[in-house]
Order: C-alpha cells, then structure tokens, then sequence
C-alpha cells in the first residue's frame, strides 16, 4: 500500500513537471535553445515571460543582499579571467566528477549518483558499468588570433572567484570595513554530463553569490547569521513552506574548501529534495590559494587596532536558474472551477512578470479608447498586457495561467461610472474601483507583497 502511494505521488510530480515544461514553451517563458538545429542539450533561452521573472527575482535578491543592507555591496565580474585563477582556486585538479559508462548502450552516468540510487547496472539497458573515471567539468577556450601562441583558459565554472581577485580592490575603492559582504549575479559554465531536469542543471547557467569576509574568531556568529538569513529569503519566495529544509553537509560531501557546509533544499515533485542554495565556510582557503599563486599579499589591515590578518569567508551561493524552475514549480496549481481545471501560478505578485491586464469587454471602438487610455496610464508603474480577444472568462484563465495578479476589466457601465472591475488572481475577489484611483490602488497592494517578501 505504501509503495503504490509512493509510486503514485511519484507519477504526479512527474506530470507536474512535464505541465510546467509545456506551459513554459507554450506561453513564453522558456525556449529549447537553437531549436531550428534540433536543440543544444543543457542550453535554453528564456522567453518574454521567463526573461521578466527572472530580471525581478535577480532585481529581487539585489535588494535583499545590498539595497536594503549597509555592510555589502556588489559587482559584476567578467566571464574570462588568467588561467592561474582556476589553477589556484583548485578547479584545475579538483573540479571533476567520477563517472562511469555503460558498456552496452554507452550512455554515461556520474558514479556517485548510480551509487546513491544503489544501481550497479545501467538504469536504461542493465548494462554493466566500466570502471569510474574522472572527468573535468571546466569549460576551456582559447585566446588570441595567432594559431600556435594562443593562451588556453577557461569559462568561469563558478561565479564567485571574481569576488575573491577584486577584494582588495572593493576594500580599497569603498573604504569600508570588516565584516563586509560583496555580492555578484553572474554566468557559469559547466561540462554537465548528468543534465536537467528542464532548466535545473544546465551547461550554461546564472548564479548570485556572497562572500562575507571576517575574523577568523567571528566566523561561527556570522555562519549562523547568513544560514537563518538565507533560508527566511527562500521561505518568503514559496507558498509551500514544508517543501522547504536546512540539510548539512556529511563529511564525505564537504567541498575540499569546507569546514561546513549546509543547502537550503526544497522538495520538488516528482524529484525529491533538490539544492537551492549552499552556505558554506570556506575559510581563508581561497584568500590564501590567490596569495600564493599571484604572489600578492591579500590580507586587510584594521584600521582601528593596526591588525593584518587574512580574512576568512562564508559563502552563499544559489542558482537563478534553480529559483525560477523551483518558483514556477512552488508556484503551479490546478482548480476545479465551471469550466474544467483553473491553472493558476500563484507567483508572489511582486515577482510576476506581468503585473495588471487591461482587458476591455468589448471590441467597440469606445472601450478600446478607455483602455488603450487606462493602459497608458499603469504602463509607467508596473508591466502590463493589453488582451481584447474571446470571451472575458478565457482571458481571465490565460492571465492565471502566467500568474498576473490582476485584471482590470473595462465594461460599459466604465464609460458611464469611469469605474473599472479589478479581479484578483488568488481569491478571484472583483471590487469596482474609479478609474482616478486605480494606479494608486495596484500601487499600493503590490508595495504591500514586495515588503512582505523582502522583510517577512
């Protein structure tokens, strides 16, 4: 009985995911990349939709992590750096994954994963598995025009090393002080054998970091600090607060830079427990690795008591591309109603990609002017969607189905009252409000859910 459950939970979540894939190409939000060419695996394109969930989640974690705090600040690091940066950071030796082959069929699979879903077999033809060999995961290019002098680098595999190179340099050009946190949202690169699910593990992808640098005896106080800050963060995106877990690290998965190490997980259909974000010690590993290597001294010097010391780091890092696959699934649900199933994604209304609809009742030349007058109006606030075709209830659903918080329907009665019908999203509640009032009226309502998720 409980196995049959288990399947069947497992089923659902499977159709979910398959739901979102198809509501994501269906309605803009993600596209298979040069799919004309029959796709690239492990590269899409984000869509209008997508595009505009994404800037407001990344828009989002900008004010959390700087606006709204004193003590970080953020850049914005290139994509290529020397060489001797990925030597020093470890990557070089390091970065790989033990994978093993299929000797029938030849697909290839990462050791640990077969090792963790206790298969000694191939999961697609029960094949045997070759003996596990490493393989690196950076992305290397090349620079230069002339063949035989070109310098052989990398695609950064993770975002965070630009922060540890302009260290001194943010210290130095801000003159701020210890504790400090420097921020950055930025691409990585990665050779992914296992990919996917959808948009969850890509060959290219987006990551936002923190590194807060400190005394090596205050790094317990602010380890504990940015793991209750990260996790509050994560709980005020979802509206399922029990698919989400604080899961530490056991001694044989820390990272060869970590003391400790914690993910922030969220339980996703079909999938299991997936990580969001990790809060990791790293120490002075990666301080003292650049110092070495560059042979430039990156130690800080407080201004108070004269002391130089190498700062150690906690480190925050989660994926913009995990948060938007996870949030639309958080986010996704079915309803009964009158005509079937409602779709509704119930995005927090801040983060929607399209705020308000202006959807007039009729094609009559009157109420599309009014419209068209109301559009121009809400445009410079918030983004918008003007949608005039079939029936109202069937606008109303294509609005759900992308999760915009509200509809302003303009009827007849409007060119009399100029008063128009606002629907919400989430309790489908429509209150007639005059048309004087309306920008002030979403104005407000959308202030009210952007402070809530951003302070609880």
């Amino acid at each position: 009985m409980v196995a049959t459950e288990l399947k069947m939970t497992e089923q659902r979540g499977e159709d979910t995911l398959a739901k979102i894939v198809s509501l994501c190409k269906r309605r803009g939000f993600v596209y298979p990349n040069s799919e004309i060419y029959n796709g690239l695996a492990g590269v899409y394109d984000f869509g209008p939709l997508g595009m505009l969930l994404r800037r407001n989640l990344k828009e989002h974690w900008w004010r959390t992590m700087t606006q709204l705090r004193d003590d970080c600040v953020g850049i914005e690091g290139a994509i290529l750096t020397h060489p001797r940066v990925w030597e020093a950071s470890g990557h070089v030796v390091s970065f790989s994954d033990p994978m093993v082959d299929c000797k029938q069929c030849k697909r290839r699979f990462r050791a640990d994963h077969m090792q963790e879903q206790g298969s000694t077999r191939c999961p697609e033809c029960g094949g045997k598995f070759t003996e596990p060999k490493r393989f690196n995961l950076l992305m290397s290019t090349q620079l230069g025009v002339v063949e035989g002098e070109k310098m052989t680098t990398y695609l950064r595999g993770e975002a965070c090393q630009n922060i540890y190179l302009d260290f001194k340099n943010v210290v130095d050009s801000t003159r701020m002080r210890l504790p400090l946190g420097i921020c950055q949202i930025g691409k990585a690169f990665r050779n992914e054998v296992t990919l996917g699910p959808f948009v969850m593990r890509q060959r290219e992808f987006e990551q936002w970091d923190m590194q807060w640098f400190c005394k090596a005896e205050e790094m317990q106080h602010w380890y504990d600090h940015w793991q209750r800050e990260r996790f509050a963060f994560y709980q005020r995106l979802v509206n399922n607060h029990d698919h989400l877990r604080l899961r530490q690290h056991a001694q044989d998965e820390l990272a060869h830079y970590a003391k400790v190490a914690y993910d922030v997980e969220y339980d996703t259909p079909g999938l299991g427990w997936k990580e969001w974000e990790g809060i990791h010690w790293r120490g002075d590993w990666d301080l003292s690795r650049h110092s070495e290597y560059s042979g430039k001294d990156l130690s800080y010097v407080d201004p108070v008591s004269n002391e130089r010391f190498l700062p150690h780091i906690v480190e925050t890092s989660g994926g913009v591309d995990r948060t938007f696959f996870f949030v639309l699934m958080d986010a996704y649900a079915e309803e009964p109603d009158k005509d079937g199933v409602r779709v509704v994604l119930r995005l927090k209304k801040h983060l929607a990609p399209i705020k308000v609809a202006v959807l007039p009742l009729s094609k009559k030349e009157p109420l599309q002017e009014l419209s068209r007058s109301i559009l121009r109006t809400l445009r410079p606030i918030c983004t918008t969607q003007y949608d005039e075709n079939q029936a109202i209830g069937r606008r109303y659903r294509r609005q759900d189905e992308i999760g915009t918080p509200y509809c302003v329907t303009v009827d007849f009665q409007s060119l009399e009252d100029q008063r128009v019908t606002v629907r919400d999203r989430d309790t489908m509640a429509q209150d007639r409000i005059a048309i004087p009032e309306l920008a002030d009226f979403l104005r407000t309502h959308l202030a009210a859910d952007q402070l809530a998720i951003e302070v609880g």
